[in-house]
């Protein structure tokens, strides 16, 4: 197996480019770890002992994302980003994030500054040779993540690290190597560092990726839930009804949902399944001898709003995962519901990832899939339907017949689109007529 090869052909002719110039060029970081893993790299980065500038001038079209650190990016084929570094060395992290100081150096003493031992390799493209100046490919053998020396001092330079050594360990499938994993939970708190946004990224690929619910266990056990996710580390110990939820507490449920994702996920899903019941907590009660949490599902939607919100999510993530946050209890009501509510239920966008996380939902609990049954062959049979027909009464009619503008406008809409839908409602002439007897009876 050749990494210069394939995907990594482009990379190839931008490390050449450096080498006929007379400087040293090597892939560095994720796509050697990945090469050695056996597994496609999705990314190449190259480190160079170019200085920037001279970067600049080698290729005709370049971005200084971070110059004053070294890092030029390289842009082929008018749309392939590739990250070339100059080898360097780092110190001064005033912030926790950022080095105050940069020296251009060589790539053994680059190496030692990086994060963790599988990303510190580099590959010689015309060596054909991993370059290893830090225990990386022994690590890897080993499924192992460990800080390049001193962990405390890994971490205190750059906070993320904390949230990265466990996202490395969830998506890989590895194990954290004990001195780091004791400076990870040493330092947990100082996490509070880092952006909300730096933060929301390392969750999104700790969730959508493989190993989920490993990544959901660390993040408990380090300590580092309880700082960014409170929310989720209150679900332990809350307890269920049993005859339901025989699997236990409304943590241990969540992570047996996160087990079932198939490391490929959507935000909508692996995110719905992370907050589906997070409101448990703060409903819990037990009446007539029972356990219940009235409620929880439309307000674990407003709890998950603000959680996004605060982790800086966009608006459309926020509204896609807390619609299938409030939606999650319906799913038990389906077939009961009339078929014009149906088609509209199903026909929403978020429905796929929704119908999803009930499976997962139903499978992490009582096992039970009559719904999930039910709503796929309903899916079948309403294939060739078109679900969502322009609506053939609108606000405007209902003013030509003398309604009022406001709130009750919506469900006399909503009920005329379900007969729509239903095939008793076909035209405006029956829409008015059937309007005009509501509002008779109203």
């Amino acid at each position: 197996m050749d990494l210069s090869r394939g995907t990594g052909t482009i990379a190839y002719t931008i490390a050449e480019r450096l080498k006929s110039a007379g400087h040293k060029a090597y892939f560095a970081g994720g796509c050697v770890r990945d090469f050695l893993m056996k597994k496609e790299p999705q990314d190449f980065d190259i480190a160079t002992s170019a200085a920037p500038a001279e970067v600049e001038a080698l290729f005709p079209k370049t971005v200084a994302v971070g110059k004053q650190f070294g890092v030029i990016i390289v842009v082929q084929d008018d749309a392939k980003h590739f990250e070339v570094a100059t080898f360097r060395t780092e110190d001064g992290y005033q912030d926790g994030r950022h080095p105050s100081n940069v020296k251009f150096t060589g790539p053994e003493e680059d190496a030692h500054r990086r994060d963790f031992t599988v990303n510190g390799l580099f590959y010689d493209p015309f060596g054909k040779k991993v370059i290893d100046y830090v225990g990386g490919e022994a690590d890897i053998a080993a499924k192992r993540i460990r800080a390049i020396g001193e962990p405390a001092k890994r971490f205190a330079e750059d906070k993320l690290r904390l949230l990265r050594a466990v996202r490395f360990a969830a998506n890989l499938n590895f194990e954290i190597e004990g001195q780091t994993w004791q400076a990870i939970c040493k330092q947990a708190k100082e996490i509070h560092a880092v952006s909300a946004e730096r933060i929301r990224d390392e969750l999104i690929k700790t969730f959508t990726r493989s190993g989920a619910a490993k990544g959901y266990r660390l993040l408990s056990d380090s300590g580092l839930m309880k700082e960014i996710l409170p929310e989720i580390e209150a679900m332990k110990g809350v307890q269920q009804p049993p005859e339901y939820h025989p699997e236990g507490d409304v943590f241990v449920h969540t992570r047996m949902l996160l087990e079932q994702l198939e490391g490929n996920d959507s935000i909508a899903l692996a995110f719905g399944a992370l907050f589906h019941d997070i409101a448990k907590p703060r409903t819990y009660a037990v009446r007539n001898g029972r356990i219940c949490f009235y409620e929880h599902a439309p307000i674990g939607a407003r709890m998950t709003e603000e959680i996004m919100r605060r982790l800086r999510f966009s608006n459309r993530e926020i509204a896609d995962v807390a619609e299938a946050v409030a939606n999650h209890m319906k799913f038990g009501d389906v077939q009961k519901m009339r078929e014009g509510k149906l088609k509209r239920f199903v026909s929403r966008p978020t429905f796929s990832e929704e119908l999803e996380l009930h499976k997962i939902d139903c499978r992490a609990c009582h096992g039970i899939l009559d719904n999930y049954i039910f709503l796929k062959e309903k899916m079948l049979e309403y294939a060739a339907e078109e679900l969502k027909p322009e609506p053939v009464l609108n606000g405007n009619d209902l003013k030509e017949l003398g309604m009022k503008p406001g709130p009750k406008m919506k469900p006399l809409l909503e009920e005329a689109y379900e007969l729509q839908l239903e095939g008793k409602i076909k035209t405006r002439e029956e829409a008015m007529t059937w309007a005009r007897s509501q509002l008779t009876l109203r």
